[in-house]
Parts: structure tokens; sequence; C-alpha cells
């Protein structure tokens, strides 16, 4: 027989769980976890989004870059002869490539040189490289024959050596001064003469001939090279896409095409050789920059400022890509404005070579039709100088 004494047992003891107070306690702080795991996830996305978009701006930009130096360094081969350098060109393509527009003393030309820059203050230059593709390089003979128009040209050699079907070729005026010609030979030479029939074969060939008239012995033919290989390139940027129009490419001669996003603006500069040399002559002289310029100045001292000389004292140019971050960072919670930059880019700030003074320019990143502040980005920018080296290779 139990004799232990008996005592109740409390109500409070016998019920099983968590009461009201221990259950809210353990809801705040489990909604106080959720949160911190919320802010950390979106804090972790949002550092996420931001090193994502300047990766991408960083491989955007330099590869926009990459492209434009590329032009650069080739430009101006088999066009840098004194007599074709900067000369107001009268040029037709049945494809659609048209050579960039400038002015010559307030006319409007349109120059074959290594380089022509469209420039356009704080906005997108156009920058347009162009380059020949002839293995003779500024190989040239010379006009025998009168020309006042019509297919048939007739040289001084034979011109059977060094010119071949397709070939295009530069007409240009002895001494220098009068307009230059393109066009392509249709079917090879026959012994002096150089046919320039139109053709579907033939884009660069129009009805009547060059265009222009030319007296006996007073003009050079220059060979470019194949047409399929003349690379005229034109650089553009609309709504943030870089665009290329390109005389090799199949469908962009017309209109040009996409080649990198989100690229806000390209830029560029002459970097004019500007001593006052009698007789100046590379191939003596040398080549140096004195001057940056994105707009055409007078460099030769002619008193007339896109003049031939001018474009012949181009000894290297300065080029600016500025790329954006893919994604836009989220306005300020407390003001509603966007901060992930707050100032415009400035371009070419810097001294180079450290005796010529910078030439700085700021550039507009905003994209039109863009719904975003242009604050609601990050900005890259990438700059490079490139010499025209073809410029003082100069026979």
């Amino acid at each position: 027989m139990d004799v232990r004494p008996q005592f109740p047992v409390p109500r409070a003891a016998r019920r099983a769980g968590f009461s009201l107070v221990e259950l809210l306690v353990s809801v705040v702080v489990g909604l106080l976890a959720l949160m911190f795991a919320t802010r950390l996830i979106v804090s972790a996305e949002q550092n996420k989004a931001t090193s994502l978009g300047g990766s991408d701006a960083m491989q955007n930009g330099m590869l926009a870059l990459f492209s434009l130096n590329g032009d650069a360094a080739q430009s101006g081969w088999g066009l840098n002869d004194d007599l074709i350098t900067g000369c107001n060109s009268i040029f037709s393509d049945t494809a659609g490539f048209a050579l960039a527009p400038a002015t010559r003393g307030g006319a409007a030309i349109t120059p074959l040189a290594p380089v022509v820059i469209e420039s356009n203050g704080a906005n997108s230059d156009r920058i347009s490289f162009y380059t020949g593709s002839s293995a003779s390089a500024v190989g040239s003979v010379k006009l025998l024959a009168n020309y006042a128009g019509g297919p048939a040209l007739t040289s001084d050699t034979n011109a059977a050596f060094g010119f071949a079907d397709g070939d295009v070729i530069v007409v240009a005026p002895e001494p220098a001064g009068g307009n230059c010609a393109l066009a392509q030979l249709a079917g090879a030479p026959v012994g002096a003469q150089l046919n320039i029939t139109p053709g579907a074969a033939y884009r660069y060939n129009r009805a009547g001939g060059l265009g222009n008239n030319y007296g006996p012995g007073q003009a050079r033919i220059f060979n470019l090279g194949p047409g399929a290989k003349l690379a005229l390139h034109s650089w553009s940027v609309n709504r943030g896409i870089l665009l290329l129009r390109s005389s090799d490419l199949a469908g962009s001669s017309a209109q040009p095409v996409s080649v990198i996003d989100n690229v806000v603006a390209i830029k560029a500069q002459y970097g004019f050789e500007t001593r006052a040399i009698a007789n100046y002559s590379p191939s003596r002289n040398g080549m140096q920059v004195g001057q940056w310029s994105g707009p055409m100045i007078d460099a030769d001292g002619d008193g007339v400022v896109g003049g031939a000389g001018d474009f012949l004292r181009v000894a290297a140019v300065r080029l600016a890509v500025v790329a954006r971050s893919k994604s836009a960072e989220k306005p300020n919670a407390a003001s509603g404005q966007c901060t992930a930059s707050t100032a415009k880019p400035v371009l070419f700030s810097s001294q180079a070579p450290a005796t010529v003074p910078a030439a700085p320019v700021t550039v507009e990143v905003a994209v039109a039709g863009d719904p975003l502040d242009w604050k609601c980005y990050r900005y890259r920018v990438f700059e490079a100088i490139v010499p025209i080296r073809n410029a003082e290779w100069r026979p």
C-alpha cells in the first residue's frame, strides 16, 4: 500500500505547448530574422547587379575601343599620297555607301583621308576610317590621253602590271587642287587602256564615266586594290548602340548595322602636326602632335580650314568610348533621385604628349527614348591615342 502523500498537480503543468506570450515573441523574432535575411539578399543582389553592370560596361567599352583602334591603325593605306589625301572626291556606290561630309573654306566636300571626324560638340561623333588593300600601296601611273568622259582611260604605261579586274582606282589631278574621282575596273586592262564601264559587278562605276575631266598628263591613276576589300568604315552611336556603316560588310553599305549595345558615346580628336616648317615633309621632318581638336583647323597655316594640307597634317587620332552598365540602379529611397552617377564623363582631359595641352570635352550620355534618368546608370570611359602611321609612310 502506497502511503506517499498525494499533492494536487497544477492545471498549467499538465498542459502541453506555448503560451500566447511565447508564441508572439517567437513570431516577432521570426519576422525580424526574415527582415534581416531579405535585406541581406536584396543587398547581395544589388551588389551583384552593380558588379555585373560594371563588367558589362567594361567588356562592351573595351570591345568598342578595340574595333575603332584597329580601323585607325590601318587607315590611310593606299591613300597617303599627297595628291590623294584630303582630295575632294567624286564617289558613287550602287550599294549605297557614302563618303563622310566635311567643309573646306565653308563649302561642302567629301574628302578622301585616313580619318574624317564629324565633330558634334557634347554629342557623339561620327568617325570614318578609309583603307585601301592594294599590294602596291600607293603605286600609280600617269594619265596619258585627255579624258572628257566615257568608260576608257589611257595610261602612260602598260596597265596590265599592277591593275586587275575589279580593282578600285582613284584619278587625282596633278598638281593637286582639283577633284579626285573613284571608279572600278570593268575587266582586265588591255595594254595601257583601263575600262570603267558600269555593270552589276562594278558597284563604284557611274554612267558617263568619272564625272570630272582631266587633261593629258595632268592626273595620276592610283590603285586601291580589289573592290571587295576596300574598307570604308563609318562608326556612330544611336540610342545606346554602336553602329557601323561599311563598304566591305554585306548589308551595311546603305544603312549602318548594330555592333555593340550599351555604348552611349564615341568621340574623336585629330592630332595635328602644327610646326611651321618651310616645305614641310614627313619623310624629312617626321610627324608629331602639336594640337588636339575635334573640329578641323587650319593646321598648315594657308588660311583655309579643311584644306588638303590640313588632312596631310593629321599625325594621330585620339579616340574615346563611353559605355554604361546594362542595368539601371534604383533611385534613392529618401530623395527619389538616382545617384549611381552624379556628373557626366569628361573625355580627353589629360595631356598627351606631356607638352601638348589637353582639349577636354564633357560628353552627353543620356540616351534618347530612355524613360530613366542618365544618373541611374554607371559609366566607364575608355581612351586611346592611335598614330596614323600610313600618313608618315608617305611616298
